[in-house]
């Protein structure tokens, strides 16, 4: 998972992506790039860390230019080295930027088709730079001169469209020329359009979720068509075109549970508003399988479950309380590396209201069980709370399969729900009760906003991966990746920050 941004606008756009990264934060804590361009040249600053560490005062004073990109990242694949941190560059042809949002299934066999017939060389482990590579070699080999127009452009994509699979929602700058975004033929991960009229002309924005377009001031427009590719030339003029045949919409389901902000409206399917629906779909599970419950209290586990629960406690005719407060300054706990590390920050992350739980039988509600690390500990927290009795509701259905398409869910082994009842899950976290969301229930929930959507991407759930080309063996590969502490090992040679400036921003700070 990552957020990305681009901005065609008609004044320095160095403020509005930087501002746009922190409303994506949640997409990615581990690294974070702005790029900006002007006439041909670029400008970029990236480093590992949160959005407002990597960027001070002298690097946003370097980012000029009228059009730009950004990224927010955290590795589900490739190591998490500062060297891997988006958005990535290559000279040839023009000068192209990246963001990539997702995973390509095939990347290893396109890194082999990058060495032996594209001639291209590969400088990281992400797959990103793959399709970066891929994306330049398409236009290269389009272009029928040195300049550039829009069916090259639209004919490369169509391009990286047939060689690459899995997911991909891309923003990316050609130097001269604009802003290029496109998504995977299937739509799997979330890309929006924005629009703002100014006095000086129309700014276009294209972004991960439309929350970003909400607090630039951009109107959303639509989201990118699951196959199309939209071009925002340097003076501000739009042209889009599908460039995938057979196209369908299966977006990840996932992104409703617990990826995106409830803030924001994906594929036309307010996040807030199906998550309320989950909230009431576990309740009437409950009616139907705890009849004679004897549950006091709802409790969320902050921040994504809020909606669900308070719903559920409404329908159920319960108390509703906030029994954790949060410290907003410690990563997601599902993303860290290492067992050890994950359950320490638990403890940091969420301290108990002793008042709320002292007495009482109380059910915890949290959008997702994935390792169980978090759930066993907040279990123990709400007994030594006071707690007489603790239930535990999941609003998504058991995570029991790898997500492979840009999500760092871990390998099957590390899955709590992965060959366990639901019985021997609810004592693996130390529960009195469990109750998880059904499938059909979840896919209703997110459907009720768009009844267009005839398929959503449940790999995670079901092991059904819409793409089609992930097997036994594949799994296999990924989930050696993704095994505790695999991608954290960070290669001898690797940079501890990272800055570009075709006209160097560093060197104008040294002055």
């Amino acid at each position: 998972m990552c957020g990305i941004i681009g901005i065609v606008g008609k004044a320095p756009v160095n403020q509005q992506l930087y501002d746009g990264l922190l409303v994506l934060q949640h997409r990615g804590q581990d690294a974070a790039g702005i790029v900006t361009c002007d006439g041909d040249t670029f400008y970029m600053h990236k480093n590992n860390g949160l959005v407002q560490d990597v960027f001070q005062t002298r690097h946003m004073r370097g980012l000029i230019g009228n059009a730009g990109i950004a990224h927010v990242r955290y590795p589900t694949a490739g190591s998490s080295s500062a060297a891997e941190a988006q958005p990535f560059y290559v000279n040839s042809p023009f000068g192209i930027v990246l963001g990539h949002n997702g995973n390509l299934t095939n990347s290893v066999q396109l890194k082999e088709e990058m060495f032996n017939q594209d001639l291209r060389h590969i400088n990281t482990t992400s797959d990103s730079e793959v399709l970066l590579n891929v994306l330049a070699h398409e236009i290269e080999q389009s272009a029928p001169s040195v300049a550039l127009d829009n069916d090259t452009i639209f004919n490369a994509v169509t391009n990286v469209h047939r060689r690459c699979k899995g997911a991909y929602a891309v923003v990316a700058m050609i130097a001269g020329y604009g802003l290029l975004a496109f998504r995977d033929p299937h739509g799997i991960r979330p890309l929006v359009i924005g629009r703002a009229e100014t006095e000086k002309g129309t700014e276009y924005a294209i972004a991960s979720e439309s929350v970003a377009l909400d607090v630039l001031g951009f109107k959303l427009v639509r989201d990118v068509a699951p196959g199309e590719a939209v071009f925002i030339d340097m003076d501000g003029h739009f042209y889009s075109k599908q460039c995938a045949e057979n196209a369908a919409l299966t977006p990840c389901i996932f992104e409703y549970v617990y990826l995106a902000r409830p803030d924001s409206v994906i594929d036309g399917i307010s996040v807030y508003q199906t998550r309320l629906h989950m909230g009431e779909s576990l309740a009437e599970k409950i009616h139907r399988e705890w009849q004679h419950h004897d549950i006091d209290v709802v409790i969320p586990i902050p921040d994504t479950s809020r909606p669900s629960a308070l719903q559920m406690a409404n329908a159920l005719n319960l108390t509703y309380r906030e029994g954790f407060i949060k410290n907003r300054y410690i990563g997601r706990t599902f993303i860290m590396p290492g067992q050890s590390q994950r359950q320490k920050s638990v403890r940091q992350k969420l301290n108990p209201i002793g008042m709320e739980f002292k007495g009482k039988n109380v059910l915890l509600v949290d959008d997702s069980i994935v390792r169980g690390t978090t759930s066993e500990r907040i279990v123990q927290m709400a007994r030594e709370a006071g707690a007489n009795k603790v239930f535990f509701a999941s609003a998504a259905p058991p995570v029991r399969f790898p997500n492979v398409y840009g999500i760092d869910m871990p390998s099957r082994d590390e899955l709590l729900a992965t060959g366990r009842t639901d019985e021997q899950i609810c004592r693996a976290i130390g529960a009195d009760g469990l109750i998880y969301q059904e499938l059909t229930d979840l896919v209703r929930d997110v459907r009720l906003g768009n009844p267009g959507i005839t398929r959503f991407d449940c790999s995670c759930f079901d092991g059904d991966y819409v793409t089609g080309d992930v097997d036994a063996a594949y799994l296999a590969l990924i989930e050696a990746a993704r095994r505790d502490g695999a991608k954290f090992k960070k290669p001898s040679n690797s940079a501890t920050q990272l800055d570009l400036n075709l006209v160097s921003v560093e060197e104008e700070e040294l002055a």
